[in-house]
């Protein structure tokens, strides 16, 4: 009877196969699983009949399986998964007593051949838990000396720990061999947690900023906290009305800035009286205000702006709800706080938000200039009655300035929509700033010179990244640099002062053809000798946990256009886009320890499968909706495409390509050279669709991270970020895990560090989840430090 079961068991999953394995075989894809189809129908017949030879048969199959996974994965286990999981099953099941036994109408219990089998793929298995082929050993060797920079001392005084965007830490009290007795020093909950009528995208990603003896961060509602930094303890709140709303993008605060008048090298002379608030926190917020509080109190700084408050949306002409938004920390340079914009991606072919970069005082509020990629020439502040032009490149990710030398970084991005370019006008001024890295005067505004990440961006490749400034002794050549990570994985090493880069770029020819009526493409894309750009895709790449969703994968990459590199052109039949719109970097940027020269970053691999869906004017302003009901963000209305963006997954909502999804990599900055690499995450605590609950179970395959690294002077790498809720802590030399622990909730930030009055050394992080990725809501800054 026991066979017999089997033996309809084993002909369901051939039948299944048979189907599927088909399907994939029309498509232009592998035959082996419409093969492994019809020798399970076989096996299974045979076992019906009580032939002894199905286990023989078998055996034959499974080794015809094994040569077939290791001539397309190698030895990578994950990649085995989904090509030998089911079969290996199959086969332990057929090799036990009670299937052998009644073949052999006897009391023998052991098919020698496939008995024998069996035996060896699970050794094999054993084998290859213990063998990873991806991970790059290496060692950065280069030795600690005197930075030309400014870097973070005891205080985290600015987003990226100075205006240099660096995140990097002089301090060395935790260092790599005593990083493994952190402890949790003290815990504080926010008390602000998502509510059903927030956005989707709603995330805690803020960085905390120690300075004046306080700790200070911003909550998604744009709260201001400020702790005892020993002991966690509030010292005081700043709420603000709450401006709840489904249709918000992101609800989100990266970070918030702080400003000392005695310290500025500047002042405000126009000023009828000395400022109210010697020491400033400012904080951008999502309904587009720039708002003043004091460090002290966390009081409004009544003679900012209008009672506080700078309105953002001046100047703006007539927007539509929440299109205008302030997710990244402004930055204070000199007596300045400087911001851009984030606008609403895809919701409107036109009448978006301008990407003007304005600079304010920092004591009275008043608009000092304003820099627009339309108008770049015309840096004076606008008048009163007038507007900036919509629809031009905005620059979303925190900047950077140069203090010393008076500059101030632009990471532009793309324009919305920013997937369709058929309006666009290839000579206007909006179209060369488009994800183009721009150096102003600190003082005026005024253009000093840019440099273009991205030709005619049709994917969404904005410049998402803080840069990062230093000096490098690149080819026995010292040079100021800035360093710019782009969704597209270059990382861009251009001299600060000039623009020209220092490390070669290569133009490249890609895809000019197809695409949607009207699209051009531009011919040549710029790669950069330090890129971090994916392989290209192929069948093999495809993945699952299942033959069954990973043969569904390979369907769809058979049947999606896909052009072997990262600019395939969009179409209505769908295109798979690798990396896709989150990107290899993203808001997280890099970080570089200015005294060793060398760089500390986390790619990302995702694929992304985007379709442009045809409008009409009958559709022009029809809200469009997936199957589940969840109406699209892309939506363009009035245009000539709306956008369907999703992720290259499984209906089980498993990334479609192999892991790892998520690396970390070491990089000597004098050379150029990738010294080490590894996978980050686990699989624990990821949301599944195929299992209630989370997953229990880490395996380290390399998750997504998002959230960015910081460095030490104790040769120390901190990184949450990932999607498993852990905090980890690794060598900065060698990339060797060091230290990890659990949180309450996803770390999708970036952590800084300090000096304490009690002569420690913290670390902190805050662990509230990330909408998008599903992560482990929560409302936690957790500090660390040594016992």
């Amino acid at each position: 009877m026991v066979n017999k079961i089997t033996s309809v068991i084993i002909a369901i999953f051939g039948i299944a196969l048979l189907y599927m394995g088909g399907k994939l075989l029309l498509t232009g894809g592998s035959a082996f699983y419409a093969l492994m189809g019809v020798g399970l129908l076989i096996t299974a017949i045979m076992l019906f009949l009580q032939k002894r030879s199905a286990l023989t048969f078998y055996a034959v199959l499974m080794w015809i399986t094994l040569f077939w996974i290791i001539w397309e994965a190698g030895f990578d286990k994950w990649q085995w998964i989904p090509r030998g999981d089911l079969f290996g099953v199959i086969g332990v099941w057929l090799a036990l007593p009670w299937v052998v036994r009644p073949l052999y109408r006897s009391q023998r219990a052991f098919h020698p051949f496939l008995g024998t089998t069996v035996i060896v793929m699970i050794a094999l298995v054993i084998g290859l838990c213990f063998y990873d082929p991806l991970p790059q050993a290496g060692t950065i060797t280069s030795q600690r000396a005197p930075a030309d920079v400014d870097v973070a001392q005891n205080d985290w005084s600015a987003y990226g720990g100075t205006t240099n965007g660096l995140r990097f830490s002089a301090l060395n009290q935790i260092n790599k061999d005593n990083v493994k007795n952190l402890q949790v020093a003290w815990t504080y909950h926010t008390g602000d947690l998502r509510k059903t009528d927030d956005a989707s995208e709603y995330t805690f990603e803020a960085t905390p900023l120690k300075v004046n003896g306080l700790l200070y961060f911003c909550t998604p509602h744009n709260e201001v906290h400020a702790l005892d930094p020993e002991t966690g303890a509030l010292k005081w709140k700043h709420t603000p009305a709450e401006d709840r709303s489904y249709l918000q993008q992101h609800q989100t605060c990266r970070g918030v800035s702080y400003y000392d008048s005695s310290t500025a090298p500047q002042a405000d002379t126009s000023a009828a009286a000395p400022a109210l608030c010697r020491k400033r926190i400012f904080n951008a917020t999502t309904d587009a205000q720039l708002v003043a509080l004091d460090a002290d109190s966390g009081k409004v700084c009544s003679d900012f702006g209008n009672n506080g408050v700078v309105d953002l949306h001046a100047n703006m002409g007539k927007l539509r709800p929440h299109a205008l938004m302030e997710t990244s920390a402004p930055l204070v340079a000199g007596n300045l706080v400087i911001v851009g914009d984030s606008v609403m991606d895809n919701g409107f072919n036109s009448g978006n938000p301008s990407g003007v970069i304005r600079a304010y005082d920092a004591i009275s509020g008043r608009l000092v200039w304003n820099f627009d990629p339309a108008n770049p020439e015309n840096t004076q502040p606008i008048a009163q009655d007038q507007n900036y032009p919509y629809d031009t490149p905005i620059a979303w990710a925190t900047l950077s300035a140069d203090l010393k030398n008076g500059l101030v970084y632009v990471p532009f991005g793309n324009a919305s929509p920013d997937e369709l370019g058929i309006e666009r006008d290839a000579n206007s001024n909006t179209e060369k700033f488009r994800d183009t890295l721009v150096a102003l005067d600190l003082k005026t505004g005024a253009f000093k010179w840019r440099y273009q990440s991205a030709n005619h961006d049709l994917w969404d490749r904005d410049n998402p990244s803080q840069p990062s400034l230093l000096d490098i002794d690149y080819q026995g050549k010292k040079q100021p640099v800035v360093i710019l990570p782009t969704k597209t994985g270059n990382l861009f090493v251009l001299n600060r002062l000039t623009g020209e880069p220092v490390y070669p770029v290569n133009q490249v020819k890609v895809s000019t053809e197809g695409g949607v009526a009207g699209e051009k493409f531009a011919a040549t894309q710029p790669v950069s000798s330090l890129n971090f750009i994916p392989q290209p895709l192929t069948e093999k790449s495809m993945w699952g946990i299942s033959p069954f969703d990973q043969i569904s994968c390979r369907i769809d990459f058979k049947s999606l256009r896909y052009d072997g590199n990262p600019w395939t052109p969009s179409t209505e039949k769908g295109s798979i886009i690798f990396p896709g719109n989150i990107g290899v970097f993203n808001w997280g940027s890099v970080a570089v320890d200015p005294q060793r020269q060398l760089l500390i970053a986390a790619p990302v691999r995702l694929a992304y499968k985007y379709t442009m869906i045809k409008r009409t004017p009958q559709t022009a302003t029809e809200r469009m909706f997936t199957k589940d009901g969840t109406p699209y963000w892309n939506e363009n209305f009035h245009g000539d495409y709306a956008i369907h963006i999703q992720q290259l997954a499984s209906e089980l909502g498993i990334p479609c390509i192999a892991p790892p999804w998520g690396r970390m990599v070491g990089v000597d900055l004098k050379t150029g050279k990738t010294e080490w690499l590894r996978r980050v995450g686990t699989t624990k605590n990821l949301s599944t669709t195929f299992l209630p609950g989370r997953f229990p179970i880490g395996f380290p395959m390399g998750m997504v991270a998002h959230g960015g690294p910081l460095v030490t002077a104790g040769d120390v790498v901190f990184h949450g970020a990932t999607a498993d809720n852990f905090f980890r802590a690794y060598d900065s030399s060698t990339g060797k895990l060091l230290w990890q622990t659990e949180l309450s909730a996803g770390a999708q930030a970036t952590p800084s560090t300090f000096m304490g009055k009690d002569g420690k050394q913290y670390v902190v992080i805050a662990a509230g989840g990330h909408g998008s990725m599903g992560t482990e809501e929560g409302d936690s800054v957790v500090a660390f430090r040594l016992n």
